[in-house]
């Protein structure tokens, strides 16, 4: 039996479907970054915070996949912002700072570790939020870029405020 010639439209559904096929398996290439959940990840407090969270910090890190509840990173792997959503709220600190933006303020505990990474955590907020920036991301970025977050962490009420 002859084979008929495809019609003018089945060129397109089969370009179509091809598409559909070809596109989730570039995105299995984009790196999942490792994170490790929260004590309290699945507060449901997180899911607003997520949710809001923006998809590219300090302009040029693209946010990543990680393989933990209530994180996300933006970055390389190795060399990667991260935020964990659930962590214990600190007590009162000295290091407390308020971070004002134009879509609010937060306040938050800043501490260098000897490492060179710096971790934010939110103060007066339950449940808080971590977020780690390692010395490769400060070496071309200041650490402003939190002030970017105060949207998606200003989900979570604040009940307190640095002294």
């Amino acid at each position: 039996m002859p084979r008929r010639p495809l019609m003018p439209r089945a060129l397109p559904v089969r370009a179509l479907a091809l598409g559909a096929l070809v596109v989730p398996l570039l995105a299995a290439c984009a790196p999942t970054i490792g994170a490790t959940p929260a004590e309290d990840a699945a507060n449901p407090a997180c899911a607003p915070v997520m949710l809001a969270l923006p998809e590219t910090l300090a302009g040029d890190l693209p946010q990543r996949d990680t393989n933990a509840q209530a994180t996300t990173a933006w970055g390389d792997p190795g060399a990667a912002v991260t935020l964990r959503c659930g962590v214990a709220p600190p007590g009162p600190s000295p290091d407390c700072q308020r971070v004002d933006s134009g879509t609010g303020a937060v306040d938050w505990i800043v501490e260098a570790g000897d490492d060179g990474t710096w971790r934010f955590t939110t103060y007066g907020r339950e449940p808080a939020v971590e977020v780690l920036v390692p010395p490769s991301v400060t070496e071309d970025h200041s650490t402003s870029f939190v002030g970017d977050l105060a949207q998606a962490v200003g989900n979570v009420p604040a009940t307190a405020e640095c002294s």
